[in-house]
C-alpha cells in the first residue's frame, strides 16, 4: 500500500509519521534528526526551551539532516493563583523535600509575566530561523500570529482534544490539526475552560473530527505500531504522531529510569492526573501521584504547580527514585521497545503495509 497521503505531501515527508514534540529534553537532535532521516517528521519540544536554546536546537538539527523538521510550542494561557494558594501548595510539598534532603524552598511566589515575552521572542527564533513548520499546544495564538507565520509560508499545526477545539483551530487559519485521543501521554492538549472536556477516545475522535473539518487530521494518542497507523488512516486520519513509541528510543533525551519504568509498565498503571503540574497529563502511577490523589482540586493551575514540583522531580530523578518523577505514557506501554529511530520506524512501515496487504 502506498502511505502517500495529504499529510506526507503538505509536510514534504515520506511516511505519515510524526514525532510527537515531548518538552522537558526528550526531543534530543538526534532523535529529532533521526525521525525525519527515516522518513518521518522530527519535532523539537520548545515548550520549556529560551528563546537562544531553540536556535541553538535548530541549528544543530540542521547539521544532522537536510529533511523537513518542526518546533511545537505552548501557547501561553491564563491562571490565576493567590497567594495564599501559593503558600498552602507549596508547604503541602514540604514533606516530601524533607524525604528527599532538599533545601527549605523560601523562595517567593514564581512570577511569570515573561511568558508571552518568551513565546513571541520563541516564534521570531522559527522564523529567523526559516523552520518550515510550527505546532502549538495549550491553545491557538492570536490571529495577528498565524497570519505573520504563514507569510513566510510556514505550516502550522494547532492540537485539539475534542471537535469543536478542532473546528476553532480550523478557522484560526492552521494547515493541519492533530486530534489527541484521552489515551495520549503527558499533558493533555487541550484549551477549553474545563480540562475533562478532552476525555474522548481517539477511535471515537478521529472520524468525528473528520466529518467536522476540512484540514487534514493528525491522529495522536495510544498509537505505538503499524496497526495503529492504518486503524487511523482507515477512520479518516493523514496521518499519526507517536510519543511514547520514540520516547523509549535509544535516541531519546528521556531519562533512563523514565523509560525502564514504561518499558515494565501495564496498561492498568497509566492514569491521569494534575498532581505535578496542575495541568491533567498521563503517566506511570507513583507515590507522588497517591499522595496527592485527594487534593488534585486544590492545586494550583498550570504553570504554578508545575514550578513548585520541579526541584521534586528533578531530585527524585538524580536520586534515582522513580517515586516523585512525573513518568508521562501513554496507554500502550507493553507495546514499547527499547530500539532505535531506525527499527521503529522501518517496523511501524512493515506492519503497516502487512495490515493493508491483508
Amino acid at each position: 500500500m502506498d502511505l502517500k497521503t495529504k499529510v506526507t505531501e503538505r509536510l514534504l515527508i515520506q511516511y505519515p509519521i510524526i514525532q510527537a514534540p515531548m518538552a522537558g529534553g526528550v526531543t534530543t537532535s538526534e532523535l529529532v534528526a533521526e525521525v525525519s532521516n527515516t522518513g518521518g517528521l522530527g519535532m523539537i519540544g520548545a515548550g520549556y526551551m529560551t528563546p537562544d536554546q531553540v536556535r541553538k536546537q535548530i541549528r544543530e538539527i540542521k547539521e544532522l539532516t537536510n529533511a523537513p523538521f518542526g518546533v511545537n510550542l505552548f501557547v501561553p494561557g491564563e491562571f490565576d493563583t493567590t497567594e495564599k494558594e501559593w503558600q498552602e501548595a507549596n508547604q503541602a510539598l514540604q514533606p516530601i523535600r524533607n524525604q528527599l534532603n532538599i533545601p527549605d524552598d523560601k523562595t517567593d511566589a514564581p512570577v511569570f509575566d515573561h511568558l508571552l515575552e518568551t513565546f513571541q521572542e520563541q516564534m521570531k527564533v522559527i522564523q529567523e530561523e526559516e523552520v518550515p513548520i510550527c505546532s502549538f499546544t495549550f491553545g491557538i495564538p492570536s490571529k495577528d500570529t498565524v497570519k505573520q507565520l504563514k507569510s513566510q509560508d510556514i505550516i502550522l499545526i494547532g492540537t485539539a482534544t475534542t471537535v469543536k477545539e478542532a473546528i476553532e483551530i480550523e478557522r484560526s487559519g492552521m494547515d493541519i490539526v492533530v486530534v489527541q485521543g484521552s489515551e495520549a501521554g503527558g499533558h493533555r492538549g487541550d484549551f477549553s475552560p474545563d480540562n475533562q472536556d478532552g476525555l474522548v477516545g481517539l477511535m471515537s475522535l478521529i472520524p468525528q473530527v473528520v466529518d467536522q473539518v476540512r484540514i487534514p487530521v493528525i491522529a495522536a494518542g495510544g498509537i505505538m505500531d503499524g496497526r495503529g497507523l492504518m486503524a487511523s488512516l482507515c477512520l479518516g486520519a493523514e496521518g499519526v504522531q507517536m510519543g511514547t513509541a520514540f520516547l523509549t528510543c535509544k535516541e531519546s533525551g528521556a531519562n533512563p529510569l523514565h523509560k525502564q519504568e514504561i518499558l515494565q509498565a501495564q496498561e492498568d498503571q497509566v492514569v491521569l492526573t494534575r498532581s505535578f503540574s496542575g495541568k491533567w497529563a498521563r503517566g506511570i502511577h507513583n507515590q507522588f501521584i497517591s499522595e496527592f490523589s485527594q487534593k488534585e482540586a486544590t492545586i494550583p493551575d498550570y504553570p504554578v504547580q508545575n514550578s513548585l514540583t520541579k526541584g521534586i522531580r528533578k531530585a527524585s530523578a538524580s536520586q534515582g527514585n522513580p517515586e516523585y518523577m512525573s513518568l508521562w505514557s501513554g496507554q500502550s506501554p507493553r507495546l514499547a521497545k527499547d530500539q532505535t529511530v531506525k527499527t521503529l520506524m522501518e517496523s511501524v512501515i512493515t506492519e503497516a503495509k502487512q495490515v493493508s496487504v491483508e
